[in-house]
């Protein structure tokens, strides 16, 4: 369980911060980079709910979620010896949900006959820009997961890359079931 009594801690004015088992990183290391672009990504979701429709709210709070098990994932390194505690970790079943939904949302889209622009509703633009930062939390994590000494599990993997793929859905969903895009013409302003 969770217990936060002071929020200020001043152990990170040296500029790191602590991983899960104690140890601490610099702030700007590509493991603490990939956590809070993970946060970016769920704190954009929460301004993308604020304009969702209640099936679309419910399915961005499981998201929401989910990106804090991502989170406890990332910033408890897995490594040779077994934790002192239970390892909190982004599992497969996650994913797979991902996939239900967005095989679900998906079917009542019609097939795209060009690229979307990042935009149209509220709610959709922000999921769009939360996909956007999704896949820069993806191209965080896969390049974390191939220095020496570090890892990241595939399942983690797995829920990012699925993660943009469902908002992108959930973002054309958002648009009136596809009804409402906003689409690329290309060489329109020549």
């Amino acid at each position: 369980m969770v217990r936060l009594n002071k929020i200020y801690t001043r152990t990170g004015d040296d500029g790191t911060t602590g991983l899960v088992a104690g140890e601490r990183r610099l702030k700007s290391d590509p493991r603490i980079e990939s956590v809070g672009t993970v946060d970016e990504v769920n704190a954009i979701l929460g301004i993308a709910r604020l304009h969702a429709e209640p099936e679309l709210d419910r399915l961005l709070s499981l998201v929401q979620n989910d990106l804090f098990d991502l989170g406890a994932d990332l910033a408890t390194p897995m490594g040779d010896e077994p934790p002192q505690f239970e390892r909190l970790a982004i599992v497969p079943a996650q994913v797979d949900r991902l996939e239900e939904e967005i095989d679900r949302l998906n079917a009542d889209l019609p097939p795209l006959r060009s690229f979307v622009l990042p935009a149209g509703t509220p709610a959709a633009a922000h999921l769009h820009h939360a996909r956007t930062v999704a896949r820069r939390a993806e191209r965080l994590m896969v390049a974390l997961s191939r220095k020496p000494g570090e890892a990241v599990s595939a399942p983690a993997l797995r829920y990012i890359n699925r993660l943009s793929d469902l908002l992108f859905v959930a973002a054309r969903h958002a648009n009136g079931k596809g009804t409402a895009e906003v689409l690329w013409v290309p060489g329109q302003n020549r």
